[in-house]
């Protein structure tokens, strides 16, 4: 599918949208100017149009496939893995210490997310190999670093993430795969995990699974689990792919989307694996992944709202229906509100995917205890805002598109199917929001309100030149300051979880304001602002409602009993 990247997008939201001088002006990513940037999304943007686009239609009509045990990919698919890893594009932000480039995840966000608007089967392969990088990175002994992460760094091998069991999805707590010490300071893992994105390929030397896995003396429930690293072959003394080991892919999952991505049920009897971390603190490594992996599912919702606008948009510029100014369908008012609703929210979520990169980049540049609460406090909010507005973009695009939008061939559906799953996965939409009104407010809500003050004293700022955008930015962070410190005074957690979600959203649409305001400040004469100011009348009104919702409490819900559940 024809893909054209954003470039100029990203620069102008790093220059004056989502502080990332910031992140420049600090020792650690002082390399990493304006001119830098440029250059490096220039060239992951022509990666991305002119290899990865193009087998997108290929993981959606030639799945990839088992045959006889051996994984086959999508046709395209290993000579995009393979421009990908010569690129460097998998080690962008990996340690240069083990042959990485460095640099800041917000960069790396931007290629990432590039990458899934071009093709999000064959990306997700990539990103699961960032988020094995940075696990090792903080919690492997020195020898696995030595050997695993040059080569996962550069793309001979891959990595995954092996959590979800038949019986523990969510709660990861109840898995029952078992790891037995085998005296030589291996272990011997036994289990099946399911829903395993890229457990195989016929493209790389070596597949690296991260297994959780409970040693024998493990406890019950999260606290008794464990992390291993458990390769497909085992290393030679070279550190090269020797014998195989005594793991398997029993299947391949049968999707709504995301065909050409091989998602496996992998059985271990017994293989040889290796402790990450400390016994028993499997769950705190592999958060280390979870974390950069939601990230880079709430870009990859991004990035495929991005597709799917830019899919919707030539379509409705070509097609022919009643009689308009342009003679096109682009000039309808409800088609115009759909791609103004699909370009608004397409901004309002990069920028929030990109500030919550800045804040993880200033927290590794300087330590401060504030970055890193901010960045904790946006990372559910990124996520679920940006696999939401993904979501809800290409099921716009397929309304665009009419009639055809139904029909395969047109490839508006591609979208909606394969963005579907990333609500879902690494932690459900709904357990980001109850992440974001439980943990992330155990400081009593003094990250959230921080960040609302800035949105404020913008606002405040900005009422000079703009009042009518200003005003009501400042009065719906006012709105959300009161509802978090109502969410913050309820001990009844279920009250809060009650209302999370529409929480969420209604941060999200605060923040969405308060950068659209960003952009029509730097801006004033041009399309940002008008785009703003849509934003700003018709979509983030929409925050009060979700407030209201959010502390109505959990009583109604429960209003309806089991039976009634299920009666006329």
């Amino acid at each position: 599918m024809p893909y054209r990247a954003p470039v100029s997008e990203y620069e102008f939201l790093f220059r004056h949208v989502v502080g990332y001088d910031q992140v420049s002006a600090t020792d650690r990513f002082s390399e990493a100017d304006g001119d830098t940037v440029s250059a490096i999304l220039t060239e992951a943007g022509k990666m991305c149009e002119e290899v990865m686009a193009p087998v997108q239609r290929n993981g959606d009509l030639h799945p990839a496939r088992l045959e006889n045990g051996k994984m086959r990919t999508s046709p395209g698919f290993a000579d995009g893995w393979k421009a990908i890893s010569e690129g460097g594009w998998i080690g962008m932000s990996a340690p240069e210490a083990h042959g990485g480039m460095g640099l800041p995840m917000a960069l790396t966000t931007s290629v990432n997310e590039m990458m899934s608007a071009a093709c999000l089967s064959l990306q997700l392969a990539p990103l699961m190999s960032q988020g094995q990088i940075e696990a090792l990175d903080h919690h492997a002994s020195d020898a696995l670093k030595e050997l695993y992460l040059p080569k996962l760094i550069s793309g001979e091998w891959s990595g995954t993430m092996n959590l979800t069991e038949p019986q523990a999805g969510s709660d990861v707590g109840a898995l029952s795969s078992k790891a037995e010490p085998n005296g030589d300071g291996t272990y011997a893992i036994t289990g099946q995990k399911i829903f395993i994105s890229w457990g195989d390929n016929d493209f790389s030397e070596n597949i690296c699974h991260l297994v959780l896995a409970r040693l024998p003396d493990g406890v019950p429930g999260t606290k008794g689990i464990s992390l291993f690293l458990v390769p497909k072959f085992l290393p030679d003394e070279a550190g090269k792919p020797g014998v195989a080991n005594s793991l398997k892919v029993v299947s391949l999952e049968h999707k709504m989307g995301l065909h050409g991505s091989p998602t496996c049920v992998m059985q271990y009897d017994g293989a040889t694996g290796w402790l990450v971390g400390k016994e028993h603190g499997g769950m705190a490594a592999m958060f280390t992944m979870m974390n950069n992996a939601r990230l880079g599912v709430g870009g990859q919702g991004v990035g495929v709202a991005e597709g799917a606008y830019q899919h919707a948009l030539a379509y409705a510029l070509e097609r022919k229906q009643g009689k308009t100014p342009s003679g096109t369908i682009v000039d309808h008012a409800d088609v115009r509100r759909m791609l103004l609703e699909m370009k608004a929210d397409l901004f309002a979520s990069r920028a929030i995917l990109l500030a919550c990169a800045v804040a993880i980049d200033m927290q590794t540049a300087t330590g401060e205890a504030d970055w890193a609460a901010r960045a904790a406090l946006l990372t559910p909010i990124a996520k679920a805002f940006g696999t939401d507005t993904g979501i809800r973009v290409a099921e716009t695009g397929v309304q665009v598109h009419g009639g055809m939008g139904f029909i395969e061939e047109t490839g508006a559906a591609q979208y909606y199917r394969d963005v579907r799953v990333t609500a879902i996965y690494e932690g459900t939409n709904g357990i980001q929001a109850m992440d974001l009104v439980a943990r992330k407010m155990m400081d009593g809500g003094e990250a959230a309100c921080r960040l609302l003050e800035e949105i404020q004293k913008q606002a405040e700022h900005a009422r000079g030149t703009l009042p009518e955008l200003a005003e009501p930015v400042w009065q719906a962070a006012e709105t959300l300051r009161e509802a978090t410190e109502w969410l913050v005074s309820q001990d009844n957690m279920n009250d809060r979880f009650a209302g999370a979600v529409p929480y969420l959203r209604a941060f999200a649409r605060v923040l969405g304001g308060h950068y659209h305001l960003s952009a029509a400040m730097a801006d004033k004469d041009g399309p940002r602002m008008a785009l703003a100011r849509f934003y700003v009348d018709r979509l983030l009104p929409e925050h009060a409602a979700l407030l209201a919702h959010a502390r109505a409490g959990a009583e109604g819900l429960y209003a309806l009993g089991i039976d009634d559940l299920a009666g006329g």
